[in-house]
């Protein structure tokens, strides 16, 4: 597939051929089902599907299902949500007590607000920024709508749409403020926050932190011990590739753990749920935010999946993950700056996580181009687009190549120069 766009940047395919030979993670990438020679680079959205999973989920299904029935309940589908904690805490720098695989996260999202609201009782404001994912502030704005209480959001704006505006929360967060809920990498622009630097100013003032680490968690280190954290959320099917709409996990504090309750009181929350009291005592530590019963055939995935990042090490994930993103950002400064393209993440690689947002008034287009060639000749290449320019190149280092990057900035030049995307009108696909 590599053809033609050989015959036309034969060297910059060669020389990033030279840069896979030296990928310290290449062995990992046929650990992946990758049916074809298609460049994703979407793995910040949905990972790619680990190889032993399939051959596990048919033993999950036909063995612990088909003919363990019931009886697997006691033979560890009883204590996988607490039990893959262990696989994922090294990942996010917290205790195995700390965390719960459960929901979603934004049922998470839902659990933590209302209990640092319940915590900080008598303070009025939620600080968050306009770079936050929607369904953060979605879930704020709704808790505040049904406990009409006089509490308020405020919002601090970035300036170019880029950076995170610390300045501006700096300013917000004063003894008033209850919570502050924010993502750690910006869904857009990969804008990563400083995590110490946040925790510290809110807590001197009061304030208690949420964090959502949906595009950090797999992709880079996160030390929501070390850094003083008080609460946070993140998905698994993003860069820990734990399948769509698998599980999400929560985080809390030891210190805090028996200060808070989790607003949804569910029997596998309750101390002792076989007991089928009708009141309900909620249980010691972590388990108390579990509601109904958890989802075995979503949640075991994970268990092969956590398993790579655990044989990887979350800081060579992260070391090739800045190897590549440079990489990526010296190819489209070369190559696509001239043809109408900008850099929408933050240049500073310590200030960003791990995808990379190319911005253009014809991103959604150029992305049906990518997504869809014209000539049939040329590889698929499939990134994703966010509202209103921007393509995001997710770098995903278990498994994408140097190759796969150098492909993606080639195709994207091919289209420009070729006006290729004018055969696309603008109409949105339902995900994009």
């Amino acid at each position: 597939i590599y053809d033609i766009l050989s015959l036309m940047n034969k060297s910059y395919l060669d020389h990033a051929g030279r840069l896979d030979e030296q990928h310290p993670l290449s062995r990992f990438r046929s650990r992946f089902v990758i049916a074809d020679d298609t460049v994703y680079l979407d793995g910040n959205s949905l990972g790619r599907l680990p190889g032993d999973t399939a051959s596990y989920m048919n033993e999950v299904i036909s063995h612990q299902w088909g003919t363990r029935l019931i009886r697997s309940w006691n033979e560890g589908w009883y204590t996988l949500s607490s039990r893959l904690t262990r696989l994922l805490s090294p990942l996010v720098g917290a205790d195995p007590e700390e965390l719960i695989f459960c929901d979603s996260t934004s049922v998470n999202l839902y659990k933590l607000i209302r209990a640092g609201l319940k915590l900080n009782a008598g303070r009025r404001k939620v600080v968050s920024d306009d770079l936050n994912f929607p369904t953060d502030l979605y879930i704020i704005q709704g808790i505040l709508k049904d406990i009409d209480s006089g509490h308020e959001l405020h919002l601090a704006h970035s300036k170019d749409g880029i950076t995170l505006p610390e300045q501006q929360l700096r300013e917000l967060i004063d003894e008033d403020t209850a919570l502050v809920v924010l993502s750690h990498t910006a869904f857009k622009s990969g804008s990563l926050y400083d995590m110490q630097q946040i925790n510290a100013i809110a807590h001197q003032r009061g304030a208690l932190v949420l964090w959502d680490l949906s595009h950090s968690v797999g992709a880079l280190p996160v030390h929501l011990s070390d850094t003083g954290s008080d609460f946070a959320v993140g998905c698994s099917y993003k860069y820990l590739n734990g399948g769509p709409g698998a599980p999400a996990f929560l985080y809390c504090a030891r210190s805090l753990q028996e200060m808070v309750s989790s607003p949804i009181w569910g029997w596998f929350g309750e101390a002792h749920p076989f007991d089928f009291q009708l009141s309900y005592t909620p249980a010691e530590g972590m388990r108390k935010f579990l509601a109904g019963t958890p989802p075995v055939l979503s949640l075991a995935p994970l268990e092969c999946s956590l398993k790579l990042f655990q044989e990887a090490g979350i800081e060579t994930i992260r070391s090739v993950s800045l190897s590549l993103s440079e990489y990526l950002i010296s190819l489209v400064t070369e190559l696509l700056e001239p043809r109408g393209i900008s850099i929408g993440s933050p240049l500073d690689s310590a200030s960003r996580g791990s995808h990379i947002t190319l911005r253009h008034r014809e991103a959604y287009r150029i992305c049906r181009s990518l997504l869809e060639p014209k000539d049939t000749r040329f590889p698929m290449v499939i990134p994703d687009f966010r509202e209103p320019d921007n393509i995001r190149l997710g770098i995903t280092p278990l498994y994408t190549t140097y190759r796969e990057i150098c492909t993606a900035v080639l195709r994207t030049a091919e289209i420009i120069d070729r006006k290729d995307y004018e055969q696309w009108d603008n109409a949105r696909h339902g995900v994009t």
